[in-house]
């Protein structure tokens, strides 16, 4: 008998040509059966195993914050700005760790081994004695079921989404526990899932509510915890000594920062000037007109103080676009939204604004080979062909492609096509106003939380009251954004979305009619189409990286031609400056990651010669 897919996705072991009487237990997992590791690797191969621990890193992050707890929807959260954003593995320990230069493979951190039933039936993961919380209380398994059964009924949101298909769970011992999976559920991501989920404490629970926002930290047992707080301002991370889990393959030569200390800036303008006066030592640059002017000419990076470098990233680059609100007019029609996709001039934004150091977005799988070009093979057409009735004619006549301009600022061709497809949808030019049937003026108000923005939507707004539509620029300070994003009162307004390397029951948050009405919830245009619900659930269920690959395609074609989003730009680089104080490895960095807080290190002999060279 053939080898079931299950059976493939614990990896360590190729199953090839017979089926187990009982499933064994993996040191690691991979969505389709692929792991680079070997069950005895000694260390992740982008780290320095000989790394010195100790030191310090200063970072920045933006805004504000009012929460230590980040598993609510409620509260601005403080955590750790990591690599690639905020993230609680530098507190919290997960059962399983990623390995940051394959696309999805994990390998056990708290779990030393996890057992996934061929069935689909479950998956149990076998705890090690010697995981400890920071007060030294031991990891159990009824804590792994706390944590599991709190988010789910407590915690944001997105919990319910990811783990809709866990029903329960089952402890088997101290340190063993299974979990059980719907009957007929999807279950190839959930084994991953569940092994990255941060552990909480069930006993510190036993004095404190876990629904409520608070400034006091939440008992943690990763390589980091809280050691002082300045409300709104910053928090200071410290390395836990003798951690246990420093000398395991999948920690050895990373976390090695002392101490971690991240200042919040309310202007980005101040934050930048902040790094060059040595405020903090490392930035991601973010903005392409202040990477192209605004580092050459000051003295500390002329002086060699501050080093820049440009880093290839592998990943999927994610989803950034101006989101339109189709659950309120005009945007319900598919014609307006692409007429607004045509009045966005990227060519010229891009050499005018960013320096030409961006491409534009064409999919939702940017950067990868899930991205759909030319027309749909014969894979996606079985897959597209039960919905064709329904589905834009495009779809399966040409590539999607976004409106392009020739960059001069001159888009009168895209302004006729435009106000055809207004005029189809029932909007006329009068009086030199776009107005529906009734008289009233199409109106569109972008809503943003940051000043800065603006600069970049200005032209746009331009391009559109040329038309005769009354658009606007909103700007409201970010806690009343999220109110009003999480309501979905709003008509237009920026998001990204970050791609996993292997889409999965994410993309059910993100586009799926049941998200579509769901406060706090990420369907954030209000996509409601069974073809998307369709597709959604063939990749999720996809056997193999075949299956994925034209389940995605498909999808993105179904999003893009649907006009949902007007996608923006991306760049497969990471921009990044930082004080001459530091090591790195001599390995290449991984494809999937910056890795700055999973593998460089303070070096006092660096940092002393710049204070030398300073004069302080």
């Amino acid at each position: 008998m053939k080898a079931t897919f299950f059976q493939a996705l614990i990896v360590g072991v190729v199953f090839a040509t017979y089926s187990l009487a009982e499933p064994v237990p993996q040191y690691g997992l991979s969505a389709f059966g692929d792991l680079k590791y070997k069950a005895d690797f000694k260390h992740f191969d982008y780290v320095n195993p000989d790394a010195p621990k100790g030191g310090a890193i200063k970072l920045r992050d933006i805004d504000s914050f009012d929460s230590l707890n980040p598993f609510l929807l409620k509260g601005k959260v403080g955590i750790v700005n990591g690599d690639i954003g905020g993230k609680t593995e530098y507190t919290f320990t997960q059962l399983m760790t990623r390995s940051l230069d394959e696309p999805d493979a994990v390998y056990g951190l708290l779990a030393e081994s996890a057992t996934v039933d061929e069935k689909g039936r479950w998956v149990e993961f076998s705890l090690r004695s010697t995981a400890r919380f920071h007060d030294d209380s031991p990891i159990t398994a009824e804590d792994v079921a706390f944590t599991f059964e709190t988010l789910k009924t407590e915690g944001h949101p997105r919990y319910r989404f990811q783990y809709r298909d866990i029903m329960d769970t089952t402890i088997l011992s101290p340190l063993k526990i299974r979990f059980n999976f719907r009957e007929d559920a999807l279950t190839r991501d959930l084994p991953r899932q569940i092994a990255v989920m941060p552990i909480l404490s069930k006993a510190s629970f036993k004095d404190r509510k876990f629904g409520v926002t608070s400034m006091d930290p939440l008992m943690g047992s990763g390589p980091y915890k809280v050691a002082k707080v300045s409300p709104g301002r910053s928090i200071t991370y410290k390395r836990i000594k003798n951690h246990w889990a420093e000398n395991l393959p999948v920690h050895k030569g990373r976390y090695n920062f002392g101490s971690i200390h991240v200042d919040y800036y309310r202007d980005r303008t101040i934050a930048l000037e902040a790094f060059f006066a040595g405020e903090y030592d490392f930035r991601e640059e973010f903005t392409s007109r202040s990477w192209a002017t605004e580092y050459e000419n000051k003295p500390a990076v002329r002086a060699g103080y501050i080093l820049r470098d440009t880093l290839q990233n592998s990943s999927l680059t994610g989803l950034q676009a101006f989101f339109m609100n189709t659950r309120r007019a005009p945007f319900e029609d598919v014609r307006v939204r692409k007429a607004f996709d045509l009045l966005f001039d990227f060519e010229w934004t891009n050499t005018n604004l960013f320096y030409g150091l961006y491409d534009r977005l064409g999919s939702v799988f940017e950067n990868s080979d899930m991205k759909a070009t030319g027309l749909p093979s014969e894979a996606e057409l079985n897959l597209l062909d039960p919905w064709r009735e329904t589905l834009p004619a495009d779809i399966f006549l040409a590539e999607f492609s976004p409106s392009k301009t020739n960059g001069s600022g001159n888009i009168r061709p895209q302004i006729r096509e435009a106000l055809g497809l207004f005029k189809a949808a029932g909007w006329t030019l009068e009086n030199k106003k776009l107005v529906d049937q009734s008289g009233s003026q199409m109106t569109a108000e972008f809503l943003l939380y940051e000043q800065s923005f603006t600069r970049i939507i200005n032209p746009y707004v331009k391009n559109l009251r040329r038309l005769g539509i009354d658009a606007s620029v909103r700007v409201i300070d970010s806690a009343s954004w999220q109110n009003r994003m999480r309501s979905f009162d709003f008509d237009i307004i920026v998001r990204r979305f970050p791609q996993p390397q292997i889409p999965g029951v994410e993309q059910r948050d993100w586009w799926s009619s049941t998200s579509a009405d769901i406060d706090g919830g990420l369907n954030i245009a209000g996509a409601k189409n069974p073809a998307i619900d369709s597709l959604v659930e063939k990749i999720i269920q996809a056997k193999s990286r075949e299956d994925l690959t034209a389940a995605a395609r498909a999808l993105d074609r179904v999003l893009m031609w649907n006009y949902y989003f007007i996608p923006q730009w991306y760049k497969n680089t990471n921009f990044i400056a930082y004080w001459d104080k530091f090591g790195r490895p001599d390995a290449k960095k991984p494809g999937f990651d910056r890795a700055v807080l999973h593998s460089w290190w303070y070096d006092p002999v660096k940092a002393k010669d710049l204070a030398e060279r300073r004069g302080k």
